[in-house]
C-alpha cells in the first residue's frame, strides 16, 4: 500500500507541461510518476502543508536497517546532476518522493540493486517560506 500523498497545483502544472511534451508524452519510464500525480490530493500552493516534499525541497532521511541519514533535493530533470544530493523527479526514486510527508516511509531501490526503507525525518519546502 502506498501512502497518501499531496502535491501543490503548481508543482502538478509543471509536471504535466513536462510529461505531456513531446519529448516525454511517449516515455513508459515516466508511468510511474503519472500513477503518482492521478492519486495524489491536490493543494493551493499557500494550503501546502510545510511538512510535505514538493519540488524543489530538501528532505532529510533515516535509511533502515542501517540508521544512516542523509539530504536529499527533489529537482526538476534538467536540473539534476550525476553524484550530487539532487534527485530528478523523472528518476523512480524522484517520482517515490513527490508528496511524502514527515514520518512516512518508502522502500527504494538503490543504483546497484538493493532495497532499502527511508523515513521523512525533515522536510525544507520553497512553498512553505511564507508560512
Amino acid at each position: 500500500m502506498k501512502p497518501e500523498i499531496v502535491i501543490s497545483s503548481r508543482d502538478l502544472e509543471r509536471l504535466e507541461g513536462l510529461l505531456f511534451s513531446p519529448a516525454a508524452r511517449n516515455r513508459s519510464d515516466l508511468n510511474g510518476l503519472r500513477d503518482e500525480l492521478e492519486r495524489a490530493v491536490v493543494r493551493e500552493p499557500d494550503e501546502m502543508p510545510v511538512d510535505v516534499i514538493t519540488m524543489n525541497s530538501r528532505a532529510r532521511f533515516r535509511e533502515q536497517p542501517s540508521g544512516r541519514e542523509y539530504e536529499l533535493t527533489l529537482v526538476y530533470p534538467g536540473d539534476a546532476e550525476q553524484g550530487s544530493a539532487k534527485v530528478s523527479v523523472f528518476s523512480p526514486a524522484g517520482s517515490a518522493l513527490l508528496g511524502l510527508s514527515v514520518g512516512q516511509a518508502i522502500d527504494w531501490k538503490t543504483d546497484d540493486g538493493r532495497s532499502i526503507h527511508l523515513e521523512v525525518l525533515e522536510v525544507r519546502q520553497p512553498e512553505a517560506a511564507g508560512h
